[in-house]
């Protein structure tokens, strides 16, 4: 298979997004947005970055490029798609999965090592793990507070679409453990179809053997399966 990472102006983990998967033996090519989808495409990744410096809202713009219309199209065929930090951002200004993700609670860009708990193990984007293990991601994000109305995160719950939240080395989901205020936690959900994931932490950057922890694999081989 081939997964198209797409690039916008102002993408920057793009490179990275291509090695790991590669690293995994996943064929990868960068996508330029104004080119379109390939027609053999098998997977699309939207990857981190600051798209248009984040002006309006971050993933606000990106998410108004014609591409985006052909990455709908896509998924509701049944193609996975993976947005990670402002490729989730852009995913759910799109409306390929709901909620918004905002300023930080502490209005400040944070780069650091978070843990995760494995909400749901039965998705392509979660099956390499168990439900309930912690893995740990890093994230680097200023805008990345998930918030959602009440009874639409009702929704997200009862449906088992999150995939990971915010916890503790013990996978204990608290206050404390939330590094920038996400409603209940939530650092990654799915879809209503099941194709689209979007997740604020990054896979990509826990996937290289040589540069840290490889927790972050088993999200990448959703493609794959």
């Amino acid at each position: 298979m081939t997964v198209a990472v797409i690039r916008f102006g102002g993408s920057n983990c793009d490179r990275d997004s291509v090695q790991a998967l590669e690293h995994l033996g996943i064929d990868a090519e960068i996508v330029w947005h104004e080119d379109g989808l390939p027609a053999d495409v098998s997977g699309i990744m939207l990857p981190g970055g600051f798209s248009y410096g984040d002006y309006l809202r971050a993933g606000a713009m990106a998410a108004r490029s014609p591409i985006m219309a052909e990455v709908r199209e896509a998924a509701d065929e049944g193609v996975p798609v993976l947005g990670v930090c402002n490729g989730a951002q852009v995913g759910c200004e799109s409306r390929l999965t709901p909620g918004v993700f905002t300023t930080n609670e502490s209005a400040r860009f944070q780069c650091e090592h978070v843990h995760l708990r494995v909400e749901n193990a039965d998705t392509p984007w979660t099956s390499a793990y168990e439900e309930g293990e912690v893995v740990e991601f890093p994230i680097a994000h200023g805008e990345g507070r998930y918030e959602i109305d009440d009874n639409r995160l009702d929704e997200l719950e009862s449906e088992d679409r999150i995939l990971f939240k915010y916890c503790d080395a013990e996978g204990e989901v608290t206050p404390e453990s939330n590094p920038n205020g996400s409603k209940h936690n939530v650092a990654g959900i799915v879809g209503e179809r099941g194709t689209v994931a979007v997740m604020m932490p990054h896979p990509e950057r826990a996937s290289l053997p040589d540069v840290g922890p490889v927790d972050g694999q088993g999200v990448l081989q959703g493609f794959a399966e």
